[in-house]
């Protein structure tokens, strides 16, 4: 997936209850289900153009959710951190002794960052 497809699409799951059922319901169709334009128009009972410009306004709507709070930055930038910490857990994992105390809080730090990271 490109990195403005999944841009769009982490706005969506951001912010997509903030769309009105129309663009929510099309950008679903069109961005995850990938779904033509032509088709969702045959599907809904509207031109093809009409599709798009939901789609068009809802996409600016998402873009600019996205402006005014940086909601989708600050999450890439702190799961960016998590995994460079998980890295350096993981490193220090490797480093110890296994028995020791330092041991157990490198792996409990290893398991939880993981968790966090797939959440």
């Amino acid at each position: 997936m490109d990195d403005e497809k999944l841009l769009k699409t982490m706005q969506f799951d951001f912010f997509g209850d903030l769309l009105t059922e129309k663009q929510r319901e099309y950008f679903d169709l069109y961005h995850n289900e990938d779904l033509s334009l032509s088709e969702i128009a045959e599907r809904a009972g509207i031109s093809r153009q009409g599709v798009y410009d939901i789609i068009t306004r809802a996409e600016s709507t998402l873009e600019e959710f996205e402006q005014k709070t940086g909601i989708v930055r600050k999450w890439r930038e702190t799961r960016t951190e998590l995994e460079r910490a998980n890295s350096m857990a993981r490193e220090l994992l490797l480093q110890s002794d296994g028995r020791s105390k330092s041991s157990f809080l490198a792996r409990d730090l290893v398991l939880t960052l993981e968790m966090r990271i797939r959440d």
